[in-house]
């Protein structure tokens, strides 16, 4: 086993060589780590036990593990769930046994990107977990409510780590420039604090990525008077690529497009613009928006605006024709649309309602009188007979017809809100049902 605690070989990234060695460096995490909170107290107090790490890139789950191993007294092991499988963990685990018999020190086994194992991978921990053979740290960028079964979830306590700020990616960036040791200190390279402040920003909350650009500019900086100087230039070129955190389909992803979801229902077109540039910055496919804002239209909009879901499907076509990065604005042009439009629900939560009945009452049978009768057998057998054609009647409106199955009554799924065009929907509705009860009354309208 690596001692992680050595002096770390010169050619090993900045990244390895600049990870904490004590609570005291680590950055960021204070909703964790500051002094009182169960975590620290945990570490301090020696009470290890197992955990799953979930958070961002860069956010610093690996070197926490090996604080709380380092803290603790207890052996590291490390295993990849990309490289690793049932053989390795079992491995692991003869390790962790002999380090508790012939040294009689706990083991820390630390598995990175644990949402990559599946069901019966993850199970092989278990045993070893429940026991105290091991004590289990997993990481994942993943939601472990989706990605980890729940047997193993119940025996671990889940933390959230969050993506550094930007103050904190500073620090970190200063200490590098300046540690001889383990650092860039020995190379007198001189970076202004506008280019560092400007590296922190760029690195979006992800640490590893600082020190890694970092270390690329370091090596591309021209030579000065007085040494090595990181310019602007030099900042550029190392990251002229998107450094936006978007994972195309995982928990980030689908936090983006609810945000963008609920900005739209929320009227703000402002805040529907932004989420909607940000997934597009990060990759995310316009035709994948497009269905999502034609979905809107109907979910959150209906018939307060019916134009609402012509515009958003006009404005999918013209995408389709033009492509990008033209045919992007024709999306946009329809999210503020769909943000400052009347909202109703009334369509998503009728159909909801229809549909678990229609699921639940079983297979009713259409009443007589609505059922076509196209030859002489269904005419004998009374199908449609007693049916009114609505074209005949006054108004086109048969007052008094029940078009539910017998027995059924007549459920209200459709409740027009008092917005937009839903506004004289309603009206009209309520006349059509006072004429029905007039006509099943046997009085006049």
């Amino acid at each position: 086993m690596t001692d992680f605690f050595s002096t770390p070989a010169p050619d090993r990234p900045l990244a390895d060589r600049m990870r904490p060695r004590r609570l005291e460096e680590y950055m960021g995490q204070q909703h964790l780590l500051a002094p009182g909170k169960p975590l620290r107290r945990a570490i301090e107090e020696d009470r290890l036990h197992s955990m799953v790490f979930w958070g961002p890139p860069g956010t610093g789950k690996t070197t926490l593990a090996r604080l709380i191993a380092n803290y603790c007294g207890a052996r590291f092991i490390t295993l990849s769930a990309v490289l690793s499988g049932v053989k390795d963990i079992r491995a692991a685990v003869d390790q962790a046994r002999e380090t508790r018999r012939d040294e009689g020190r706990a083991t820390l086994l630390f598995v990175d990107e644990v949402h990559r194992f599946n069901k019966s991978q993850q199970d092989a921990f278990l045993p070893h977990v429940e026991d105290g053979t091991i004590a289990f740290i997993g990481a994942t960028t993943e939601n472990p409510s989706f990605e980890l079964n729940n047997a193993l979830l119940s025996r671990v306590r889940t933390y959230v780590l969050k993506g550094l700020e930007a103050a904190d990616i500073r620090a970190i960036i200063d200490r590098a420039l300046d540690d001889e040791t383990h650092g860039l200190g020995r190379r007198h390279l001189t970076m202004a604090p506008s280019l560092r402040d400007l590296l922190a920003e760029l690195a979006d909350g992800d640490a590893r990525r600082a020190l890694n650009l970092l270390e690329i500019a370091a090596d591309l900086a021209p030579e000065g008077g007085e040494g090595a100087v990181i310019t602007e230039d030099t900042l550029k070129e190392v990251t002229s690529q998107g450094l936006r955190r978007f994972d195309k389909g995982g928990e980030l992803f689908y936090d983006q497009i609810s945000a963008l979801h609920k900005s739209v229902r929320g009227s703000d077109p402002d805040a529907a613009l932004y989420w909607f540039c940000r997934m597009l910055d990060g990759g995310c496919d316009p035709v994948y928006l497009a269905r999502r804002i034609v979905r809107m239209a109907s979910e959150d909009i209906g018939n307060a605006d019916p134009r609402a879901l012509t515009l958003a499907l006009e404005a999918w076509d013209v995408y389709e024709r033009l492509g990008s990065p033209e045919g992007e604005l024709t999306l946009a042009q329809a999210v503020i649309y769909l943000a400052c439009a009347a909202k109703s629900n009334a369509v998503y939560a009728a159909y909801g309602a229809a549909m678990a009945d229609a699921r639940q009452r079983g297979t009713l049978e259409v009443p007589l009188h609505l059922r076509n009768a196209p030859t002489r057998l269904m005419k004998s057998l009374d199908y449609g007979k007693g049916y009114r054609y609505a074209h005949d009647e006054v108004d086109g409106f048969a007052a008094g017809e029940c078009y539910f199955p017998d027995g059924m009554g007549e459920p209200r799924y459709y409740q027009p809100v008092e917005r937009g065009l839903e506004i004289r929907i309603r009206e009209k509705l309520l006349d059509l049902r006072r004429r029905n009860e007039a006509s099943r009354r046997g009085g006049k309208d």
